[in-house]
């Protein structure tokens, strides 16, 4: 039998000893109800008519012609006719409607004598119904007496069984609840044997049953995943171990949960050393971590770009390309995303970083040879010119302007080269100091307003006197300002309108400035592109400007770079461009 059934058994029973209970304790409260209903019918108004006749005989007694008198008696007397309800009293109505019926042809002499024999009937009539009253009663208190013991049992009945059944119901089904909790417990830490022993064929026996065949399911599960996450795992380790780049693996307290070969030779520790180690441990015991360990963000910052790292190992320079990248995952059990590590990566470019500077050594050497001979043609041309030297046709004049116009575009592309050279190997020194960004303006709108007549272009300044001094070198800056300016001035339209502005940026660490044209605008494919080296962009008629090297904005974002700012264009298609550069404010500024 189940569990249902059981409880189901033992609350009807109980229903049904209620209900017994119930129907017993109605049918004896209508049994005792009808009793003193009968009681005060048939002997207590008979009694009360006795009286009433004993009365009106006394009344007749002192005025045999009252009106109280024998009138009343035949009266009462006529109701106890009709009331007669005990054995015996018939004959006594009988004799005193007799008795009455002869009294009043009985002479003066004898009527006291009838009257005494009517009040000694009356009496008996009285007499016999309070014996039936009496006797009655007695009945009434026993029937009472054993509906309260039946009922008492009853009770008792009820009250052990709802005590069983409170006792027994829970315990039965508390018991298997317990079996399967401990097992679970078990489940959840892993031992997958723990099952529950199955001892009935009820709700639980079915419960167990299917909670152990889960639990096999459960365990064959965990080593088929097991043995995948071990191959993967595995495979993930080679693909590490591999890896000809140092890779660190730290969790989200800083502890390092990977480390492969290459990070371990950085670091200067045998792997088991490094692995299990938090961060701050390792910086005591590696340079190379407490360098590195500054530069890690914290949990949940946004992933860093590559920057560069120089190392000094050895007593040798080397180079690196240092990644730090916040991993995380999406978890389907809890549904969320979540935090997995910190990836730290460090490339060794030690031997590009060579062949950059030798790059920059030859561009730098190539610059130099070729600004000498070009500025000794660049001299005879102009002795050419010179009328001392000797006539030259018409046609000669066109040819020597345009070899110098050659000569001296080719000059100022190998000085700005000269100047890229220097700037990739740091010699191109900076005197950073706090500055003005209405200065800064100044010194590169002065020389601008010649270049805007011609177009006849509308310069709008918009610096307010109130912006803190940022952290600049005044010249390079001026510069960057005056080669964005003089960008704007070839892009825009004849009559048109170029706008400056300067503001603090929302974080309030820098200043913002920014020039804005109403040209033809950058495509966004090409607003990347220009920042790179030799590149320009095509004028109204689809052709690259002749006066140009394609370096201007690419020194000017190295400029802006080495200054702690950054140099970036927002643009679209027939807007216009704006392009913006940040410093940072001075020390102590707000």
């Amino acid at each position: 039998m189940n569990i249902k059934t059981k409880i189901t058994l033992g609350f009807l029973a109980v229903l049904a000893l209620l209900l017994a209970m119930g129907t017993y304790a109605h049918y004896t409260v209508q049994h005792l109800d009808r009793s003193s209903r009968t009681i005060l019918q048939d002997n207590f108004y008979s009694v009360q008519l006795g009286q009433g006749m004993l009365l009106a005989l006394d009344a007749a007694e002192a005025d045999p012609n009252a009106p109280q008198g024998l009138p009343r008696f035949r009266e009462q007397l006529r109701r106890e006719a009709a009331n007669v309800t005990e054995p015996g009293e018939q004959l006594l109505v009988d004799s005193l409607t007799a008795g009455v019926a002869r009294f009043a042809a009985l002479p003066a002499a004898a009527r006291p004598a009838a009257l005494a024999g009517l009040r000694r009937l009356t009496h008996g009539v009285v007499q016999l119904n309070m014996q039936a009253l009496t006797r009655k009663n007695e009945q009434a208190n026993h029937t009472a007496v054993w509906a309260g013991r039946y009922l008492l049992v009853f009770i008792t009945l009820n009250l052990l069984l709802a005590l069983g059944l409170a006792l027994g119901v829970p315990e039965a089904a508390v018991g298997g609840l317990r079996k399967l909790s401990a097992s679970i417990e078990h489940a959840a830490q892993g031992n997958f044997a723990a099952t529950i022993p199955v001892e009935s064929r009820d709700e639980f026996g079915q419960v167990a049953e299917a909670f152990n065949r889960l639990l096999v399911h459960l365990n064959e599960f965990r080593n088929t995943n097991l043995a995948e996450v071990l191959t993967e795992r595995h495979r993930v380790a080679s693909i590490v171990e591999t890896l000809d780049e140092a890779l660190l693996l730290l969790n989200e307290a800083g502890v390092v949960l990977v480390a492969n070969p290459p990070a371990c030779t950085l670091l200067g520790l045998p792997q088991a050393r490094v692995v299990g180690q938090s961060a701050e441990r390792l910086a005591a015991l590696a340079p190379v971590m407490a360098t590195l360990l500054p530069l890690l963000p914290s949990s949940g910052a946004r992933p860093a770009e590559a920057q560069p790292l120089t190392l000094t190992l050895g007593g040798e320079e080397r180079h690196y390309r240092l990644l730090v990248h916040q991993a995380v995952s999406f978890n389907p059990v809890r549904d969320q995303v979540e935090f997995v590590g910190t990836i730290v990566a460090l490339h060794n470019v030690s031997e590009f970083k060579r062949l950059d500077q030798a790059k920059s050594h030859f561009l730098a050497t190539v610059s130099h040879e070729l600004k000498t001979p070009l500025s000794t043609i660049n001299f005879h041309l102009k002795l050419l010119q010179d009328q001392r030297v000797g006539p030259l046709s018409p046609e000669q004049q066109e040819l020597v302007l345009a070899l110098k116009q050659e000569s001296q575009r080719l000059l100022k592309l190998t000085g700005t080269l000269l100047d890229v050279s220097r700037l990739e190997s740091g010699a191109v020194p900076l005197h950073l100091q706090p500055t003005a960004p209405a200065d800064l303006v100044a010194a590169a709108t002065a020389p601008l307003q010649l270049q805007l007549a011609p177009k006849r272009l509308t310069l709008d300044v918009h610096v307010p006197a109130d912006l803190p001094p940022v952290r600049a070198d005044l010249e390079k800056t001026a510069w960057v300002l005056l080669n964005l300016l003089a960008n704007a001035v070839r892009y825009s339209p004849e009559g048109g309108r170029i706008d400056l502005r300067a503001a603090p940026t929302p974080d309030g660490r820098a200043v913002q400035v920014s020039v804005q044209d109403h040209g033809p605008g950058i495509a966004p494919e090409h607003q990347e592109r220009i920042f790179q080296r030799f590149v320009q962009m095509p004028d109204a008629s689809g052709a690259a400007p002749r006066d140009g090297s394609g370096l201007g904005l690419s020194i000017s974002r190295d400029f802006i770079a080495s200054q702690g700012g950054q140099l970036g264009v927002s643009s679209a298609p027939g807007a216009g461009s704006t392009f913006f550069f940040t410093l940072p404010l001075a020390t102590g500024a707000a």
